[in-house]
């Protein structure tokens, strides 16, 4: 069988970087068809957007979304393209999913993995590097992606997600518990 020409391919089919389990690229494979019951591990990357006050942007993932539709969580989570660097990837999926701009982008959990299974049974199993940023400028959320948002003090967080965890998708739950205790450690 021929390999397949990379200029036939769909612009518009997303693909994912598919993982080692010590985190090397080893393929890549069409967004749409990795998340099953039995994703493979790929590159992800998820990120806390502050605002001047120094609150925090939350969003509630839309009721159409595969996974955890309806799920309040932090600001964006997205996959790098295959060779896009994932702080690139970062700020494009903020213009796309939000609508807005980046700055002061910041590594902050370079090696974050997690594996987590929705109530419709489908996993998410990635590594995942966490950044934080602040807003530049305006939000303009895209419907498909945002249900609503809010800004949030980060006290207040603390709170919500310790009394009430399953408002918030998993992956946001841990990250915000291993950012606070290095932002208090």
């Amino acid at each position: 069988m021929p390999e397949a020409d990379p200029a036939d391919e769909d612009p518009e089919v997303e693909q994912v970087v598919l993982l080692s389990d010590d985190g090397q690229a080893i393929g890549v494979a069409d967004k749409a068809e990795v998340h099953t019951a039995a994703t493979p591990l790929h590159q992800a990357f998820s990120c806390f957007i502050s605002d001047a006050d120094g609150r925090v942007l939350l969003t509630r993932r839309a009721l159409g979304k595969k996974t955890w539709p309806g799920v309040w969580t932090n600001a964006l989570c997205g996959h790098p393209a295959p060779g896009e660097p994932i702080a690139a990837a970062v700020h494009r999926r903020a213009a796309e999913e939000l609508g807005c701009r980046l700055e002061d982008l910041d590594t902050v959990l370079p090696a974050f993995r997690y594996q987590a299974t929705d109530a419709s049974g489908v996993v998410e199993n990635e590594i995942c590097p966490v950044f934080t940023a602040r807003l530049a400028g305006d939000l303009a959320p895209l419907p498909e992606e945002v249900a609503e948002h809010a800004w949030v003090e980060p006290t207040a967080l603390d709170v919500a997600v310790a009394a009430v965890p399953f408002m918030f998708s998993p992956w946001m739950r841990e990250e915000w518990q291993l950012l606070r205790a290095a932002q208090q450690g």
